[in-house]
């Protein structure tokens, strides 16, 4: 591990600038992640805002040895309320949703959150916190329904530089608002609501609004201040801009760094569900390798907005493929042994073991504010490298690209290892008929029968695979077309 916090910048949202990233304690950077309302299954664009801060997670933790990570579940919402059936209610839409998140994380390799609190179980928490407001002056009760006074708080807008006056109406219209900025903090039950959709409160029975959730859990979790606050770009008015002046308002310091991915767009809009043009997540998983997923989402800086389309993915997959093409190369020229098929061995896997090769020019890449698109350039300059050192015969070098390859493919969650660790049946039916094949070539070779060990050849490469041989054997692995 490299001294804490050398050289780590990242852009602010809040101050609208790259900041020397120091956190208040070294030991422990502690990060909120705004996660998943989870009225329905994941879109691509929720995949790509998790994977943002699972790769700046994993930097951190590289560069200070522990993160505390917390991403939320907004299991309580109006969508929720408004998606759920007689047959279905709404706490067991929102599990099964939020099972659906989890599988589509944890299919592209985002690491589970240290905590991942639901909404509901957070509910006195979140009255506490709106207590403390009203008693402060900053929010008052109508009707069972409590709103915060966004005149009261004369911060109000910090976030997204906007003063009051200038800003559109969120469209939340409910009777008794003094002003059309406030917002609710906490919702009177309403009688065409389930009677399970609502808590007994000092203002009466009902349920939180959708920004008290997230200060109340960061509270919670992570304490009155925190390092991270995170999320995608569209969050930024008002959800969370609400939730700083909540929290502000209250007297918690709050978030100390304000960091927000680019969206994904189709043609010139965000992808979104409320606009009806996402893509589903699961849809995508099923004809895409989740690997190949992960390479194309990250590919692009996280604050970019990203268009991706299906040559995104064909993209990431050729890039994967020139990787685990190079590692499985230069395991067999280091291992000296017999033939070996596409299973992948790779030396010095691990943080721990390779951290001291990591490339200077891939760390100051991630350094720089997560610079995932110069970092990528660095891995395949060490690819290219490597597979010249292997032409000259160089070992020493291939086994240093090697190794340098592997600390940084560990660090972006994207090891193409993933394939020989998921190995099917049907990869091993295949080497069993390749080899079987290699050896009766072999042995026509012996016999000097040339034509036959031609014809098997071409067979093999008619079928999409490529052979090499060497002093020691024959390899095989799949061509690249």
């Amino acid at each position: 591990m490299t001294p804490a916090g050398r050289g780590v910048r990242l852009y602010d949202t809040k101050a609208r600038a790259l900041r020397d990233f120091v956190p208040a304690d070294p030991g422990n950077v502690t990060v909120y992640v705004c996660g998943p309302t989870v009225q329905s299954g994941p879109g691509i664009h929720h995949l790509r805002s998790a994977l943002a801060f699972d790769i700046l997670r994993r930097w951190l933790e590289h560069r200070f040895g522990r993160v505390t990570l917390v991403r939320n579940v907004t299991d309580i919402d109006d969508k929720v309320l408004r998606n759920a059936t007689a047959r279905e209610p709404w706490w067991a839409l929102a599990y099964r949703m939020e099972r659906e998140f989890t599988s589509a994380y944890s299919a592209i390799g985002i690491l589970p959150p240290t905590y991942e609190p639901r909404a509901t179980g957070s509910i006195p928490q979140m009255q506490e916190l709106i207590a403390t407001l009203v008693d402060a002056g900053h929010a008052y009760a109508v009707d069972g329904s409590v709103y915060f006074d966004v005149r009261s708080w004369p911060e109000y807008g910090a976030l997204t530089n906007q003063a009051p006056d200038a800003m559109e109406p969120s469209g939340d219209t409910e009777p008794g608002k003094r002003d059309p900025l406030d917002f609710a903090l906490w919702k009177a039950a309403k009688a065409d609501e389930p009677e399970d959709a609502a808590w007994e409160s000092p203002w009466g029975p009902g349920r939180p609004g959708w920004h008290i959730e997230c200060s109340a859990m960061s509270r919670r979790y992570l304490g009155a201040e925190f390092d991270i606050h995170g999320g995608g770009l569209d969050l930024r008015f008002p959800h969370h801009e609400n939730e700083l002046a909540q929290s502000a308002a209250a007297g918690d310091g709050f978030a100390r760094y304000w960091v927000h991915n680019g969206l994904v767009t189709v043609g010139d809009q965000k992808m979104s569900k409320s606009l009806g043009n996402f893509v589903l997540a699961h849809d995508v998983l099923a004809e895409r390798d989740p690997l190949v997923v992960r390479y194309a989402l990250a590919a692009a800086h996280y604050r970019s907005s990203l268009a991706i389309t299906g040559a995104s993915y064909d993209e990431a997959e050729a890039a994967l493929d020139r990787i685990r093409s190079f590692q499985q190369r230069a395991a067999r020229a280091l291992s000296g042994r017999g033939a070996v098929g596409p299973a992948l061995s790779r030396p010095g896997a691990g943080f721990t073991a390779v951290a001291a090769r990591m490339p200077v020019a891939f760390a100051a890449a991630m350094d720089d504010d997560l610079g995932v698109p110069q970092a990528l350039a660095v891995l395949h300059e060490r690819v290219r490298a490597g597979n010249a050192a292997l032409d000259e015969g160089s070992l020493e070098p291939a086994a240093q690209a090697l190794a340098e390859v592997g600390a940084m493919t560990d660090i972006l969650g994207i090891t193409p290892t993933r394939h020989a660790a998921d190995a099917s049946a049907e990869a091993n039916a295949l080497d069993a008929l390749v080899q079987t094949m290699i050896a009766q070539r072999a042995e026509a070779r012996a016999a000097k029968d040339w034509a036959s060990a031609d014809r098997i050849r071409d067979a093999i490469a008619a079928a999409g695979i490529a052979l090499e041989d060497t002093a020691d054997a024959t390899h095989w692995e799949i061509s690249d077309g």
